[in-house]
């Protein structure tokens, strides 16, 4: 690849991509990251949790000082060079009575499923999003990994999105699957399309935008930035595959 640093951005998801599900960052592929691709290409995360979330998994605060771009919320937060420079929310667009009629019914429907267990936290609001989890956030490890069968067996998440879908006709939102236990549901267009607003800004000179994530069928997490025609799209199962793509995109020995 002849193009230079400021020419090439790399977005990566986080969750399945630069880390394994809900896992901290391996040391080995994060010294990779930093100091065999930052110096090919400028660099980005964008992911559906919020900042806190994304320290959690990528080794704290560091990644305010190694990313070039951090897209917390679908880049609903717009960090650039470890600081903030935009911001949406959520409910300056849907208004508080959407928001209220909303969440007291997904809470209902939550409440009514029979599942193999149930523990906390069943909404989190963010700023540019809701996200569900119909077992509870606060589930451990072991608990993700009895729930993402359940649910495979089941649809579990598939039919509440149905049914949200049926309640909610009337309001422009769109539900996305994500990792092992959640959903999100944001407005229309607020996907992780919603980062290409910032870095496609006429100050910026990139050539070409990659996307990394593993969520890219439709109705994932990932899909919408991953056919749209400003990214060059990259399927990942495992940080094992990003680092794979990444070293022969820059003939990385």
């Amino acid at each position: 690849m002849n193009l230079s640093r400021p020419e090439i951005l790399l977005l990566f998801d986080i969750d399945g991509t630069l880390t394994f599900p809900r896992s901290l960052i391996e040391p080995d592929f994060e010294t990779f990251l930093y100091e065999k691709v930052k110096p090919r290409a400028t660099i980005g995360i964008v992911g559906g949790a919020d900042l806190e979330k994304m320290f959690e998994q990528m080794n704290g605060q560091r990644i305010l000082k190694e990313f070039d771009f951090i897209f917390p919320e679908n880049g609903l937060v717009q960090i650039e060079n470890g600081v903030e420079v935009g911001k949406e929310s959520i409910q300056r667009l849907l208004g508080e009575d959407t928001l209220h009629r909303f969440i007291s019914y997904a809470l209902r429907y939550v409440a009514d499923l029979k599942l193999p267990f149930k523990r906390g936290t069943f909404l989190e609001f963010r700023n540019g999003m809701m996200n569900i989890c119909p077992c509870g956030r606060q589930c451990a490890r072991s608990e993700r990994a009895i729930f993402a069968a359940y649910d495979k067996e089941h649809n579990i998440r598939e039919k509440m999105i149905a049914d949200l879908k049926r309640e909610f006709h009337d309001v422009d939102l769109t539900y996305s699957i994500g990792g092992q236990i959640s959903f999100d549901v944001y407005p229309h267009g607020w996907d992780k399309t919603f980062c290409l607003r910032h870095v496609t800004q006429d100050r910026f000179n990139f050539k070409e935008i990659h996307f990394f994530g593993d969520k890219t069928e439709k109705g994932g997490n990932d899909y919408e930035i991953f056919i749209d025609p400003r990214t060059i799209g990259h399927k990942v199962e495992t940080p094992h595959d990003t680092r794979r793509i990444l070293e022969n995109m820059f003939n990385i020995q």
